[in-house]
């Protein structure tokens, strides 16, 4: 027997499990590490970019059904991920903070992209084939 991994909630998504875990050490191991002159500047623009990313993969799956309301809330995280990889990257090049964690977490959020942008694709292709397939069952 087949063993299919349903989609039953946004828990589901590897992706959003991927960057809230990621947010996470974001929040708890790098933020408190910035000096204070960047406390207006790149604290909170990584605090706001690393949980975004997660809030926007569980409000658009909230809005599955919608095809541009998912698709943009999608681009939105998107969006929020590679802002965080660059935020990251200069946390780790100028400041020098906790670099081998700026590494794995700058792979898990272009990863994060990537399978945002899969889903996207993923999701479309799926809601067309099942309203061709009801539309076709319905004209036979």
């Amino acid at each position: 027997m087949e063993n299919k991994n349903y989609i039953r909630s946004f828990y589901d998504l590897d992706v959003y499990r991927n960057t809230y875990k990621a947010s996470i050490e974001v929040l708890t191991r790098i933020v408190i590490k910035l000096p204070k002159q960047e406390q207006f500047d790149l604290v909170n623009q990584l605090r706001r970019s690393a949980k975004a990313v997660p809030r926007l993969i569980a409000e658009g799956y909230s809005k599955r059904h919608q095809k541009k309301g998912f698709q943009s809330l999608l681009e939105d995280a998107m969006q929020e991920s590679n802002e965080t990889i660059v935020s990251l990257s200069h946390v780790k090049d100028i400041y020098r903070i906790e670099i081998d964690l700026c590494n794995e977490l700058i792979d898990i959020y272009d990863k994060s992209s990537r399978q945002l942008y899969k889903l996207s694709i993923a999701w479309s292709n799926f809601k067309f084939q099942r309203l061709t397939k009801t539309i076709n069952e319905t004209d036979t």
